[in-house]
């Protein structure tokens, strides 16, 4: 590598020619006949015939019996008199990568290069544009920053900041080793911005994803009046895909057709994969037909449209168009169609795929590999999954960050997770799409400490967690309705530095919802409003849900009428939420609404339609509800469906109707049903019908505390105290246990969670005290309390101080937030 001493020798020498030494000339050529000076058997001989090509350059021949001098030199292991060949004469023939090329193919390091050149320069050489050009090419690729620097600073003094080739090589080299912004802010101080400028910095910032300012360069290029290569062309359209901004991508597309460019196969393929990546297939396919010129990029361009956006028949009938105008599928359109299936949950169908891809003769790669394991992962097929890890080995594929990522996701899902853990450190090059797979499936298996452990040796290894690391394991925990964990986890995340994005701020709110903690929820509202995520229709969504079961009905309504463009999801929350709060008609009148704004119902719909109507006493209506699902909108009623018609009829009261229904339904009842089915007779007291949904129960849910609690309940209610104890047995016999039952309250920043185990809360005597003064307080009223809802067999004294006191009063888990959360800080 050059040293900075030798730089600093490089700009003495740069800034002051010594006039004793005259420039060479870089226009050397060979002799026509060299056949005089016999075989070139050594070095010597390759340097007598280089000084008589000195002394008689007097033809444009550029090479020695098909070979070029550099070649010879470098053959002798004479580097540097190949580098000085190159510099003052091959500069002219030899293309600077065919230079490096040959450089490195016989075993010398391109850095010497450089280092021939500040030797060079030293020594009075002066080079030409085209020299210096290649110089700085070469050190944006060997990232020699500093000696590029010295050369930029030169060639100011020199007067060639205005050469557009030398221009160029700099915004490639500020790009390469100071980063996109130095080389636009240089790009920005040029005086002069020739074409081939304009289409570098728009590949730099296209190659680092900077796709607004792709297209920002793209419109400045277009009132200067230059004009872009295919290439650029191809990378504003890439960027208009990027941020689905539709509009410029038709603007584009105009000025493709104005200038007559839609000849190019590669500039109608980027419109094809640009209108796709918008949603607008009927643009992407219109171009496509377009087409005079098909080649197999343009097939495999539509049919990866088409698959990615689900419409998987339409791919299959471009995939048979294709083969009927003789072109043959390459792996490419295998793996659109492996990728598409795989993406939009056809599992059983990718297996199919990968078996027919094979039958053609084509051998799966790292792409074809990944989806597959995608599907076998969902499928739970281990089995497939362990011959596909075999078949990554036996071929290589293990080297593939992201098979290994997919192979550590399979295994964690598929609760193989010492497997994943040998997956994960065999892997040479763990980049953070890795680290983040590890980090999910632990926090989806509920070991958090491992999860977070993860992130400590993801930041050991020099890799920093980013958003995505976080919001993996703070989604996981609301998943697995470890609320709490989720809130905790967003503090350490906040204490990093790291911003939240759409997917976190939905998680946090299915937290609050969780916890029906309205003031955390309020705070997580304000932090999606400052960071502009408010108006994202899932973040909404989780509003709408967080609202809704915090209690906050008004403001879940509000929300629902802010969303711009709701989705289905939407819709059925808000539905939902009415149905929660027994507003049955409000319910069905949104639904109405919903139906008239165009959007097709879901079985979801239904499942809240119907749970409103339950919540209600809606009988006719739940009836007409449920009927119209198979004749009006062709849903099949799922056994959920079935659960909530039974509820429906067994909280009005019609037990015979509920039994009737439950025989005659086509699915067979699980324990949703029999579960709606026993909880009427708290109500309605009809033993025999309760003990006969309590014997399918205990049979679909031996160790369900709930179902065994329920029926005790009832054999109370009827002072039946032998059953009750014949019960207890049971569940001693079956080894069931009464589920920790836990209540919470939050106060300031701490979330204060009571269980019946757990150690004792430190403010415990304050608690009773309080509570003994405020019932004092309701018996001077008139308080009386209701014994009715004590299912135990003692006297009425004890029943009245049993509902004194509060199983969950005694213990306490305590979720110590004493961090301020200095983001929601003024919501």
């Amino acid at each position: 590598m050059a040293t900075l001493a030798q730089f600093h020798l490089l700009q003495t020498s740069l800034s002051s020619k010594p006039p004793s030494l005259p420039s060479l000339s870089s226009t050397f050529t060979l002799l026509d006949d060299l056949g005089q000076l016999g075989e070139l058997k050594s070095l010597n001989s390759v340097k007598a015939v280089h000084a008589q090509m000195i002394k008689m350059s007097n033809n444009n021949r550029m090479d020695i019996k098909g070979k070029s001098l550099v070649t010879y030199y470098l053959e002798f292991g004479d580097p540097r008199s190949a580098a000085m060949a190159f510099f003052v004469g091959s500069s002219h023939y030899l293309p600077w990568s065919s230079f490096l090329e040959e450089f490195r193919r016989f075993g010398n390091d391109p850095e010497d290069i450089l280092k021939f050149f500040v030797e060079f320069c030293s020594g009075g050489v002066v080079f030409d544009s085209r020299v210096l050009c290649f110089v700085l090419k070469l050190c944006g690729n060997l990232k020699e920053l500093w000696l590029g620097l010295e050369m930029h600073a030169y060639l100011i003094k020199r007067g060639f900041d205005l050469d557009v080739y030398l221009n160029f090589a700099l915004v490639n080299l500020y790009g390469n080793c100071l980063g996109i912004e130095s080389a636009n802010r240089l790009f920005d101080e040029m005086a002069k911005k020739e074409d081939m400028l304009w289409d570098e910095v728009i590949k730099l910032n296209s190659k680092n994803g900077r796709w607004l300012k792709v297209l920002e360069l793209f419109r400045s290029m277009q009132l200067t009046f230059a004009k872009p290569n295919s290439a650029t062309i191809i990378n504003a359209l890439q960027a208009c895909g990027k941020m689905r901004a539709l509009n410029e991508g038709k603007q584009i597309h105009g000025y493709v057709l104005r200038w007559e460019l839609e000849s190019s196969l590669a500039t109608c393929n980027s419109l094809i994969s640009m209108y796709s990546r918008n949603d607008r297939l009927e643009l992407a396919k219109a171009v496509f037909d377009s087409m005079n010129d098909r080649n197999l990029s343009s097939w495999n361009s539509i049919i990866s449209s088409y698959a990615a956006l689900g419409c998987l028949n339409d791919a299959w009938i471009v995939y048979n168009e294709m083969e009927s105008s003789n072109v043959k599928p390459d792996i490419v359109t295998w793996n659109c169609l492996l990728s598409g299936h795989s993406l939009h949950g056809s599992y059983q169908d990718v297996l199919t795929i990968l078996k027919r891809m094979q039958d053609a003769g084509f051998k799966p790669n790292s792409s074809s590999v990944t989806s597959v394991l995608q599907a076998v992962t969902e499928l739970c097929f281990l089995k497939h999954g362990r011959e596909i890890h075999g078949f990554v080995i036996r071929n290589g594929l293990d080297y593939d960050v992201y098979v290994g990522t997919s192979l550590v996701d399979k295994y964690m899902k598929n609760n193989c997770l010492s497997c994943a853990h040998i997956v994960f450190d065999n892997m040479k090059n763990k980049n953070i799409f890795a680290w983040n797979s590890l980090i999910s499936g632990y926090a989806m298996k509920g070991r958090h400490k491992e999860a977070i452990a993860a992130i400590h040796r993801m930041k050991s290894s020099g890799l920093a967690p980013n958003v995505v690391s976080w919001t993996a394991l703070i989604s996981r925990c609301s998943q697995n309705e470890n609320h709490a964990a989720s809130l905790k986890y967003f503090v350490q995340m906040q204490k990093e530095g790291i911003k939240a994005n759409f997917v976190t701020i939905s998680s946090l709110l299915k937290a609050c919802a969780g916890l029906s903690l309205l003031r955390k929820g309020e705070e997580i509202h304000c932090l999606s409003i400052r960071i502009g995520f408010v108006e994202d229709v899932y973040v909404a969504t989780a509003l709408i849900d967080m609202y809704s079961k915090a209690g906050n009905f008004r403001s879940a309504y509000e929300v629902f009428r802010m969303i711009k463009n709701k989705t289905l999801a939407s819709w059925n929350c808000m539905i939902m939420g009415f149905a929660t709060y027994g507003s049955a008609k409000e319910a069905i009148s949104l639904f109405n609404e919903m139906c008239g704004a165009g959007l097709q119902p879901d079985a979801i719909t239904f499942t809240a339609l119907l749970s409103g109507c339950k919540n209600s006493g809606l009988v006719d209506e739940g009836w007409e509800l449920f009927d119209s699902m198979s004749t009006d909108y062709n849903i099949a009623p799922t056994i959920e469906h079935f659960s909530c018609m039974v509820d429906i009829l067994a909280r009005a009261g019609y037990l015979d109707e509920a039994w009737d229904f439950i025989q005659t339904m086509p699915l067979k009842p699980d324990a949703t049903v029999w579960g709606a089915f026993l909880a009427s007779f708290v109500t309605y007291k009809n033993l025999e019908f309760a003990e006969t949904a309590a014997k399918n129960l205990f049979e679909l849910e031996p160790h369900n505390p709930a179902n065994h609690v329920l029926m005790m309940n009832l054999y109370s209610m009827s002072n039946r105290w032998e059953d009750v104890e014949r019960l207890k047995d049971l569940m001693k016999k079956v080894g069931v246990k009464r589920s920790p039952v836990w209540s919470w309250t939050q106060i300031d920043q701490k979330i204060h969670m009571f269980s019946a185990e757990g150690k004792p809360h430190p403010d415990l005597g304050e608690i009773y005290f309080e509570m003994y003064n405020l019932i004092c307080e309701m018996k001077k009223l008139g308080y009386e309390p209701d014994i009715s809802c004590v299912c135990q067999n003692i006297d009425v004294v004890e029943k009245k101080k049993m509902l004194l006191s509060h199983t969950e009063i005694g213990h306490y888990i305590w979720i110590d937030e004493d961090e301020k959360w200095e983001t929601y800080q003024g919501g």
